[in-house]
């Protein structure tokens, strides 16, 4: 314990005190090569730190934005289509339809209320569309 405590009070500000920094921008240009080479292993290292955070920390986020660890909505439905498009006639709907809004149904593209053992696994808050008649006007 007391070496990485002489390393980090002693040996490494004075590693980083030694560094050729240059104060400008242009100071860059001004570097020899022997300086140049002195800057790897300290731009490495941090590269390395910089890398292994962001790649755990973009792991870690694709888990939370996707809990099911894919970008794939649908996992159910006519898989082999491109582009799964269902229509519907207006005037073939009954007083009330509900369609399913998940990917989840079994009867799609109608809601068989899957979406609440969906919600309840992921914590998504899915519900279905529900298309009704309005009632006429009496004139």
């Amino acid at each position: 314990m007391e070496s990485l405590s002489s390393l980090v009070k002693v040996s490494l500000p004075g590693y980083l005190q030694n560094l050729p920094v240059p104060s400008s921008i242009t100071g860059f240009a001004k570097l020899s090569v022997r300086d140049w080479l002195s800057l790897v292993p300290f731009v490495g290292t941090i590269s390395l730190v910089v890398y292994v955070t962001t790649h755990t920390f973009q792991e870690k986020w694709k888990q939370y934005k996707n809990p099911q660890s894919g970008c794939r909505v649908n996992n159910l439905v006519k898989l082999e289509c491109e582009k799964v498009v269902e229509i519907a006639d207006i005037e073939d709907l009954g007083d009330k339809v509900v369609y399913c809004r998940c990917w989840k149904s079994k009867k799609f593209p109608y809601c068989d209320g899957a979406h609440a053992k969906h919600n309840e696994e992921t914590g998504d808050n899915v519900g279905p569309l529900v298309l009704k008649r309005k009632d006429p006007k009496p004139l």
